[in-house]
């Protein structure tokens, strides 16, 4: 609270908020115990107080997603905003969601271990591809010159185009 011509007035901080926005695409390998960095140019979007990450299986490719705890804290809110915790089925959404996840940090090196179960789940083998989705990060697995995802863009740009001007 402050005064500004004698009037009372409150006073906000800001603090600087950095929104991630994760693009491009990057191939790296693991190593022999499932290791792999998080490429720099992702880490350097990251906050300063940005240490967990959460891993999961997308739900709707056959990728896994890296998230930085605020970007999952976000996600998990807004399913539950959508959900009524009375419904049975709804909190069986949100239970299979939630449950299958693992919380990590980057070690003093930048690099951060997949569990074998979550590399089997996605494919992944020695190499893998981590593409930014905004708030978020895909990996894939890098073996191959083509990933899955990878079409006629100029045909979805127009798609969703026609369907908005409908």
């Amino acid at each position: 609270m402050g005064n500004c011509g004698g009037k009372a007035v409150i006073l906000e901080i800001l603090s600087e908020q950095r929104t991630m926005r994760f693009t491009g695409t990057i191939k790296a390998k693991l190593d022999a115990k499932g290791r792999v960095f998080l490429p720099a140019s992702f880490r350097r979007l990251l906050r300063d107080d940005e240490a967990e990450f959460v891993l999961k299986r997308d739900a709707f490719q056959p990728c896994l997603t890296v998230y930085p705890r605020a970007a999952w804290d976000a996600e998990v809110a807004d399913l539950r905003s959508r959900l009524d915790s009375w419904r049975a089925d709804h909190r069986m959404t949100l239970r299979r969601y939630v449950a299958d996840v693992e919380v990590f940090s980057l070690d003093a090196s930048g690099r951060f271990l997949i569990p074998k179960r979550y590399l089997r789940m996605a494919d992944i083998r020695q190499e893998v591809v981590f593409v930014g989705m905004d708030e978020t990060i895909e990996l894939w697995p890098g073996e191959g010159d083509e990933l899955p995802f990878m079409g006629d863009v100029a045909a979805d740009l127009e798609n969703l185009v026609t369907l908005s001007d409908s």
